[in-house]
């Protein structure tokens, strides 16, 4: 499928999450550097993210770092954080013209400061450019982020309330730990998207994507491209979505929030 017309305009997942797996496997499997197959790899996210917004999607999460990453090479990792900075830089502009805004989610306080630096001047930048477009559309790039680590972060977050007597531990809600993760503000996954192959989570929005569909694809994420999100998009399209009830009620009351 090449065409996103032929989707279902009014059954567009809002937010779609994608694990960007196989760039290494990709490049090995050529007998190349690995850090080809993330260079191969940054293409597919600007192809990606423009046929996401073609498609209607509002929100783009993708897995770019994990927590577990920084256990690979130092030259891969330094290879890795250069790449993220230079692709801040040189897509800035075309963020600011299509009213991209973006955002992270993750531990940024640990990545290497000229990085830092860059994400808080392209965050600014777009977030700016972005408010009151009706089209604005949020690219959000999970950066040293773990579902674990950041749960855990959210529960201290609560504990430290309890402890405090600003709240009560027995009037907790799944709402008052979600405003407590990285993604508050967003809804949570419709789609969740993993390519390279592999059928795990691996430690992605372990809270967020109770009820996301998953779709996994043996394309490598440096051949990802948009007929391939299209196909995602498609196969979510055929699904019945039931949040618990059965198909009888979803069809005769139609889709519901959770």
């Amino acid at each position: 499928m090449h065409n996103p017309s032929e989707l279902d305009p009014h059954n567009i997942p809002g937010h779609v999450a994608i694990i960007m797996d196989g760039n290494g496997r990709w490049a090995t499997s050529r007998k190349l550097p690995r850090i080809v197959g993330h260079k191969v790899g940054a293409e597919s996210v600007k192809k990606v993210v423009a046929a996401a917004r073609q498609a209607g999607i509002k929100v783009l999460t993708l897995y770019a770092f994990s927590t577990e990453n920084w256990k690979r090479p130092e030259l891969e990792v330094r290879a890795l954080m250069a790449l993220l900075k230079n692709y801040l830089k040189s897509e800035e502009s075309e963020m600011l013209a299509n009213g991209i805004r973006l955002r992270t989610i993750g531990r940024t306080d640990k990545l290497p400061a000229e990085v830092r630096s860059q994400l808080r001047v392209t965050m600014e930048n777009t977030g700016r450019a972005a408010e009151g477009r009706e089209d604005a559309f949020t690219l959000n790039l999970a950066l040293n982020y773990g579902g674990r680590d950041e749960l855990l972060r959210a529960c201290r977050q609560l504990a430290r309330g309890c402890a405090d007597g600003a709240l009560q531990a027995d009037d907790l809600s799944e709402k008052d730990l979600a405003n407590c993760l990285d993604t508050a503000g967003l809804a949570d996954p419709d789609l969740l998207i993993r390519t390279g192959g592999e059928r795990r989570l691996s430690n992605f929005l372990l809270w967020q994507a109770s009820y996301a569909e998953l779709y996994f694809t043996d394309a490598m994420w440096p051949d990802f491209r948009e007929a391939h999100l299209f196909e995602a998009l498609q196969s979510f399209q055929q699904r019945q979505r039931r949040f618990g009830r059965t198909g009888e009620q979803v069809e005769s009351r139609g889709p519901r929030s959770r």
